[in-house]
């Protein structure tokens, strides 16, 4: 296929994925209208709609249910080529990349017993939402990853360690602070925080319903993915927030954090994700170490 057609598949791939045209556009970094453009350029020469449109959102055809499949397979292809064909002149390394969903202090004796036993080999760190830890790890960018679950892994191997119950931080002199701990019935009336689909979809997914269980429908507001900058907002007193247990390390002035009774229903795990055809050198060191440090 040309250039063109690859990245047309690309693009058609990560809507059939969201199947939100927004969302999609968001994750490749792109606006919308050239998204839509190329997906109809795209539909034009092989003659066929991949996507019906309407009011209630966008599903996919016949045949772009046949077209998915192979436009992943061929993509796969393209990465283990790509992969097998590089030629890398850089002191060996293990690039591991860390979700953000968690407290960064979560992984660091994990990391810090990584670096003692990896001899020669460079610990390269990228700290990013899942889905483009997911990417990376597919494209080959990322030797492995330790993600929030659940994530949308495809063909990846993941190893399941460690669960996050999630908890709440409120302003530290709001009433339901004197509380020691809280429900979502008791915050069903505040304004929260909340991240937006795009950065972890099926966590969110999750919650949602999690959150339908509970008839649970709050003034939601727009999560800033700086959690520093989330908690201060907190601590001004503009909402609360839902966060993982571990950004309790996070202490700043005016923030209380407390239990949610909904917690472990809520809870993220946590799962170290790989190329199984590709592992590398350290994997099986990284998998022992992951499982000692994070495994709950």
């Amino acid at each position: 296929m040309r250039a063109l057609d690859t990245h047309a598949l690309t693009l058609f791939c990560a809507v059939a994925r969201c199947l939100n045209f927004r969302q999609a556009a968001e994750q490749l970094h792109m606006t919308q209208p050239p998204l839509s453009r190329a997906i109809k350029t795209l539909e034009e020469r092989l003659g066929a709609r991949l996507f019906e449109r309407d009011t209630q959102g966008v599903a996919l055809t016949q045949a772009g249910h046949t077209l998915l499949p192979q436009a992943l397979h061929i993509l796969n292809l393209l990465d283990i080529a790509q992969t097998s064909l590089r030629q890398d002149s850089a002191p060996a390394r293990l690039r591991l990349g860390l979700t953000s969903s968690v407290a960064a202090g979560l992984f660091r004796p994990l990391l810090a017993a990584l670096e003692g036993q990896l001899g020669s080999i460079c610990l390269e760190l990228t700290s990013a939402p899942s889905p483009r830890l997911v990417a990376g790890v597919r494209k080959g960018q990322l030797d492995a990853a330790l993600l929030a679950l659940p994530s949308a892994t495809f063909e990846l191997a993941v190893q399941p360690l460690a669960r996050q119950p999630m908890m709440l931080a409120l302003p530290a002199g709001h009433r339901l602070a004197k509380k020691r701990k809280l429900s979502l019935f008791d915050i069903a009336q505040e304004s929260v925080y909340w991240f937006e689909r795009a950065r972890q979809p099926a966590f969110f997914d999750h919650c949602q319903q999690v959150f339908r269980r509970h008839g649970f429908a709050p003034i939601f507001l727009r999560e800033a993915p700086d959690h520093h900058v989330l908690l201060g907002d907190v601590a001004a007193g503009k909402g609360m927030a839902l966060l993982a247990d571990s950004f309790r390390a996070l202490r700043l002035a005016g923030v209380a954090y407390r239990p949610l009774v909904e917690g472990e229903e809520l809870a993220a795990g946590i799962g170290l994700a790989w190329r199984e055809e590709h592992g590398h050198a350290a994997l099986p060191l990284l998998r022992q170490l992951a499982q000692e440090h994070l495994k709950k």
